[in-house]
């Protein structure tokens, strides 16, 4: 064969080729001895811009196939095997062989139909250039087009991750096939349905963002409610049905609209504030228990607030003993009789009695004294002990309050024990508040031993009252003294064990500040006020006159 490179044999090139050694594609060496046509340097060709413009003629052990190579930067390259083929480039309409024979021109023949001229070199194979037989060159990859009459492939479908049921990997290749399959129309096996999967993944991000969507509304709907509309209220003065309100000492507006608002009186506790706050007296709301009606208005519900007739507290009285106390408890709370003295006498010890107030001798009610005159929120429900509780809290405050723990002494007092049953005696034997003062200074008088009137006695009828738990006023004399009891003032000097009563406010500031005029005596004349005297003998003059007067009558 004689056009090179197309040979059969392991060596490609004949030592004698004038090609042989050619350094490749990039440059042409002239053969040793011969002088080059371009001065001795590597002749450098165009790339071609078109493929399928030359072919070459199919020779024992060659496919057929124009053989192309690329490297790694998608460049052509060459293969060793094919180095020395001559290279043939159409080049401006002509023809260019390379070699020592590159200047010749070949010209087409114009009968020649399939282009076949001799070759450059006096070749004896036919050039296919243009026939059916011609093979064209392999085109890279990426340039590669449809073949003629060829149907284009449809992209497939693609789905999000989400809408698809989180399909892994493996799933996807399965369905590309698949459809590759169902193309061809060569698929059998039916494409496995994910309608379900795919409509509960929908169905649960509906709902999610759906609910999150509706989270933000309902709380953007509040907090402009909160800022901006009105308040919740009812409309009217209640439905009818009676309901029992506590409201604590000290309670600003909203702690009692919550209260309102959790037994159903009031809507909200906004709508409550914002009543209180309108009314002129609204500062004058007291603390206690009150009868209200549920779904009032906020200001129905502050009007029958500041209306004593709803206020239905357990009232303490001055000066009452603790007798009558107990059983003004046992009836509001709706228990037995003798219910809450019992547990006073067993539990007085943890109800919270100051230290000084502990450990008496000859006590009748070691909690006398201690159940302080006052407004209480007492209702059904309650336990005895917690109402007790509550009194003793109040007394002790007021207690300290008055300073009666630091004022014993200066007064001639032990202990502020002694000084509490001063003011109980003060109570129980003053008729009005301008008498207190004069009345602490009677027995302050009479407590001295050395006193030229009673020698240390007080002999208050009061004192055996308590004992006998009455309140007589027309006792006999003789009959007192006579009554041996610690209480019996007429009978046993000094003062008695304890407090006989609850004094209030007016009769503890008037035992702290007794006048200083010599009173020794007193009377009621009409039972409202009471007169002094410094003497028995003016003390025994009104006597008289009192006694006159009640004969007449």
């Amino acid at each position: 064969m004689t056009e090179y490179g197309r040979g059969a044999g392991s060596e490609p090139w004949h030592p004698e080729d004038p090609l042989y050694g050619d350094g490749g594609w990039g440059g042409q060496q002239a053969q040793a001895g011969q002088q080059s046509p371009y001065g001795g340097q590597p002749q450098h060709y165009p790339q071609p811009q078109e493929y399928g413009d030359w072919s070459q003629q199919q020779q024992p052990g060659y496919d057929g196939q124009q053989h192309q190579y690329y490297d790694a930067q998608g460049r052509p390259a060459y293969d060793p095997q094919y180095a020395g083929t001559a290279q043939q480039h159409f080049h401006q309409g002509t023809w260019d062989a390379t070699g020592t024979h590159g200047h010749v021109p070949y010209a087409p023949d114009p009968g020649d139909p399939y282009g076949q001229q001799p070759a450059a070199y006096g070749g004896e194979q036919p050039d296919f250039y243009g026939t059916d037989e011609a093979f064209p060159p392999p085109v890279p990859p990426s340039r590669r087009r449809p073949e003629p009459g060829a149907e284009p492939e449809a992209p497939a479908e693609e789905e999000h991750a989400v809408i698809a049921g989180g399909e892994d990997e493996e799933d996807g290749e399965e369905h590309e096939l698949q459809s590759r399959r169902e193309r061809r129309g060569k698929g059998k096996k039916p494409v496995k349905n994910k309608k379900g999967r795919t409509g509960c993944a929908c169905m649960v991000v509906v709902l999610v963002f759906g609910g999150g969507l509706g989270g933000v509304g309902y709380f953007g709907y509040k907090y402009y409610q909160n800022r901006f509309g009105a308040a919740p209220d009812y409309a009217g003065s209640g439905n009818g049905e009676q309901v029992t309100v506590e409201i604590p000492k000290g309670a600003g507006g909203w702690e009692i609209g919550q209260k309102l608002k959790d037994a159903g009186v009031v809507e909200s506790a906004a709508a409550f504030v914002s009543a209180l706050q309108a009314n002129p007296d609204g500062k004058s709301l007291q603390d206690g228990v009150y009868t209200l009606e549920k779904e009032m208005s906020g200001a129905s519900a502050v009007e029958m607030l500041l209306n004593p007739k709803s206020r239905s507290n357990l009232i303490i009285a001055e000066g009452l003993r603790n007798t009558a106390v107990y059983a003004l408890i046992d009836k509001r709370l709706g228990v037995a009789a003798g219910t809450t003295a019992r547990v006073a006498k067993h539990e007085y010890k943890h109800l919270g009695l100051p230290a000084w107030a502990m450990n008496h001798a000859s006590l009748k009610d070691p909690l006398e004294g201690f159940l302080y005159p006052s407004s209480y929120a007492v209702t059904k429900g309650q336990k005895p002990e917690d109402v007790l509780r509550k009194m003793v809290s109040q007394a002790t405050a007021e207690y300290k309050e008055l300073g009666l723990e630091n004022k014993a002494k200066a007064l001639g007092l032990v202990s502020p024990w002694q000084l509490l049953t001063v003011a109980s005696l003060v109570q129980a034997e003053g008729t009005s508040h301008d008498d207190f003062r004069k009345m602490a200074e009677v027995v302050y008088n009479r407590l001295k031993l050395d006193n030229p009137q009673t020698y240390g006695r007080l002999e208050f009828d009061s004192t055996y009252n308590y004992v006998k738990n009455q309140s007589k006023l027309d006792l006999s004399i003789s009959a007192l003294r006579r009554y041996n009891n610690p209480y019996n003032t007429y009978f046993a000097k000094g003062l008695p064990p304890g407090p006989i009563d609850n004094p209030g406010e007016e009769a503890l500031r008037g035992a702290l500040d007794p006048t200083h005029d010599g009173w020794y005596y007193f009377i009621s004349m009409d039972g409202k006020t009471s007169k002094f005297t410094k003497t028995l003998a003016d003390h025994e003059k009104l006597v008289d006159e009192w006694n006159a007067g009640r004969n007449k009558n």
